[in-house]
């Protein structure tokens, strides 16, 4: 499906658009009115233990979300983009409608929180807090009515008022420190997990910060660097905060007293405008955030598109605004918000769990498209989901198979269809039927993503013992994860009795190498009546639907007549919108040291795409771990140098692969198979590109070429669509 998000004008940058608005999320009133309650609960020790295991799953979080986000171009919608872009629309929708009635109801809890915080001061009691909540509700959606600029301008505001009231809490107490309490004292029904459940979501507010992704000026440099610095900082704070309540009062006076904290302070006052500013800005990013998440499901078409409408603004969703003051007016006055309150924190938690998710498929699949920035191993994402689940039904298991059942619920509406399976035999049966949907889902997908290509080789080896270096090539270009399919060619007449047994037993001599080298790989030996025109029909019908060969692999020939025959599949192949890749082994030195790879590309599209990813998948595999990969661009004068540079270093940063850049000068007498052979002969594997041959006799141009190169791997992108290195 094509991406119909409109990108907004970026507008914030790492301060005002995500940590802020994490920070002021994070010292909630979680920090002011039960941080104190935790620690005279669990003790020191257990506090210290809740918050930092609190925070470990929040920073796995935030690690999952940098890595995803340094991984395509982030747009409108947040943690909603990145799963639906990962996942799939009806996994992205079963997440994304949720989150936003999370966000939009949590505007209404956050303001609750603040009223009756707020209860006790004069003027403010006499007000009934139902009608006080509705109006600072109405006055928040009049905020973000105006703009996301104006709102994050009184954010600021705020962020001051919690500084001053936090500063004011560590000013204080100077002259009453005594000895902590390490051990816990819990009340009846209350264990360590019952503590945990009360802290962990005060460490939940990751979210505003990426919900304003379509509002950022960099997503993919600000949405990292502002979430893993907000959960540091807010951590210190915590763990501060926690240490100095701990020697500042008993576990008694800890648990009975809500506030504690004013007393400690050295302006106590500032402790009351401190609650009020935490819950007021948790209310206001929620109101930030929930009507960007509405708009991203929204334009995908998840729920109707008015939802979405913009009513007059350039960059305020004001239609989700309106809707996302009226869900929290009607919680307001809906009363009982106990029974909600748990399935709202379930599919936060859900939400950040399938985050995690998403970045260890990514990982676990090893899309080539999947280069992250910020990368992390494939057991920190798996962790964070691990604690987001475990956290979910810790807290509370009711509301967790509550969150579960919504989300699969919608999950299954958006699919509109229905699944039939039939299995058949216990160990094959489950793999047939297996396949077979994958298969038909492939198949049901349309024009394949250039986000999820893969070289899927045809690779002409004859029996694969004779040409190890071919098998040793895509086993390093598959990664264990391309689909690889090891042919041999039998010339000969069909009818020759002999020649399907020969074929049966071909194929089965390739099937034991693969199982004997513990290979992913496929076996097939055909009857053709030439190899030219029998290797053509062969790639032109090997596959089942769209899990066909992409991309065609065969050694180079070192005889004059060899090469014509592969000039001419060359014209074939390429005419069927398949790549071609020929091996030149060096005879002398095979495939090298593995420390360096050349690419002489010439720019943006044609082969150079495909062989700059090609060289990228090859440093990849760890046979080749820690080689170098050089980028050679030719120019014809000094003048032209630094500019090449300047453009070709851009070029490899946006799409995020690590090569060193060498522009050499090509003298108007040079041939440039001199050249060639001036900068490449000490490469251990070098790349060039072939256009599609005039004529039979180029194959002797380019057999001049990889000798004076060494081995070298001579590439045609087939379908420069499909292989390319952007990534949307």
């Amino acid at each position: 499906m094509a991406d119909r998000a409109t990108p907004a004008a970026g507008r914030f940058g790492t301060f005002a658009g995500v940590f802020t608005p994490n920070v002021l999320t994070i010292l909630g009133i979680i920090l002011f009115l039960r941080t104190g309650w935790v620690v005279g609960q669990a003790g020191l020790a257990g506090a210290l233990a809740i918050i930092l295991l609190a925070n470990a799953i929040s920073f796995l979080t935030g690690l999952s979300l940098s890595s995803i986000a340094t991984s395509m171009r982030v747009r409108a919608g947040g943690n909603y983009y990145l799963i639906s872009r990962s996942l799939g629309l009806e996994i992205g929708g079963a997440i994304g409608i949720p989150l936003y009635l999370s966000q939009a109801i949590s505007v209404a809890f956050y303001v609750i929180g603040f009223v009756e915080a707020m209860s006790g001061v004069p003027g403010l009691n006499t007000v009934d807090p139902q009608l006080l909540a509705t109006g600072v509700v109405l006055l928040f959606v009049v905020v973000a009515y105006v703009g996301a600029d104006f709102a994050l301008k009184i954010q600021f505001v705020i962020l001051g008022i919690l500084v001053a009231a936090i500063v004011s809490f560590f000013a204080g107490g100077w002259g009453d420190i005594g000895s902590p309490t390490m051990t816990a004292s819990y009340a009846d029904g209350v264990s360590f997990w019952v503590v945990f459940a009360v802290f962990f979501p005060a460490v939940t507010g990751i979210e505003v910060g990426i919900s304003l992704s379509g509002d950022l000026k960099d997503p993919s440099r600000s949405i990292p660097r502002g979430t893993i610095a907000s959960i540091l900082v807010t951590l210190v704070i915590y763990v501060l905060a926690a240490v100095w309540f701990a020697t500042h009062a008993t576990p008694a006076e800890l648990i009975s007293n809500t506030g504690v904290m004013a007393e400690i302070s050295a302006v106590p006052i500032l402790i009351l405008a401190g609650v009020a500013a935490s819950t007021l800005s948790s209310a206001l990013g929620s109101v930030l955030a929930a009507p960007r998440t509405l708009q991203a499901v929204s334009t995908d078409r998840v729920v109707p598109r008015w939802m979405a409408g913009q009513m007059g603004s350039p960059t305020e969703p004001r239609a989700a605004v309106l809707i996302t003051g009226a869900v929290a007016v009607a919680v307001i006055w809906a009363g009982d918000l106990d029974v909600v309150a748990p399935v709202i924190t379930m599919f936060f938690l859900n939400t950040y769990g399938m985050v995690n998710l998403v970045a260890a498929i990514e990982k676990g699949v090893g899309n080539p498209s999947f280069r992250p920035t910020f990368a992390v191993r494939w057991w920190v994402p798996a962790l964070g989901a691990l604690g987001c689940y475990g956290a979910m039904f810790l807290i509370n298991a009711p509301a967790t198979v509550a969150a579960i059942v919504v989300s699969y619920g919608i999950y299954f509406a958006l699919r509109r269809r229905e699944t039939i399976e039939t299995w058949g035999d216990v160990r094959s049966g489950v793999w047939t039927s297996l396949a077979r949907f994958a298969l038909l889902k492939l198949e049901a997908r349309g024009t394949a993503d250039p986000r999820n290509w893969r070289p899927n080789l045809m690779v002409f080896t004859g029996q694969p013992h004779n040409r190890e270096w071919l098998v040793t090539l895509a086993d390093w270009l598959s990664l264990g994860r391309g689909v690889v399919t090891f042919s041999q060619l039998i010339t000969g007449d069909i009818k020759d009795p002999n020649k399907p047994a020969l074929r049966e037993a071909a194929r089965d001599r390739i099937r034991t190498y693969i199982r004997d080298h513990q290979m992913a790989a496929f076996a097939e030996a055909q009857i053709v009546p030439s190899f030219g025109t029998g290797a053509v029909a062969v790639v032109q019908a090997h596959g089942l639907g769209r899990l066909e060969a992409n991309t065609v692999l065969m050694g180079w020939s070192r005889t004059s007549g060899g090469r014509v025959t592969l000039m001419r599949m060359l014209r074939d192949i390429a005419d069927l919108r398949k790549s071609v890749l020929f091996l030149y082994v060096d005879p002398e030195r095979g495939l090298g040291g593995h420390r360096s790879i050349q690419v002489w590309w010439g720019g943006r599209g044609g082969n150079g795409d495909l062989m700059l990813l090609l060289a990228h998948l090859i440093r990849r595999h760890r046979d080749w771990d820690g080689a170098a990969l050089r980028v050679v661009r030719v120019v014809s004068g000094p003048e032209a140098v630094e500019a090449v540079r300047a453009e070709t270093e851009r070029r490899l940063e946006a799409v995020r692969v690590q090569a060193d850049v060498e522009v050499v000068i090509r003298r108007p007498d040079q041939p440039f198979v001199d050249l060639v052979a001036e900068h490449s002969r000490q490469s251990d594997l070098t790349v060039l590109g072939m256009p599609r041959p005039d004529d039979d006799g180029y194959g002797e141009n380019l057999d001049a070429l990889a000798h004076a190169a060494g081995t070298t791997l001579l590439v045609h992108n087939g379908n420069p669509e499909s292989a390319s290195l952007e990534n949307e």
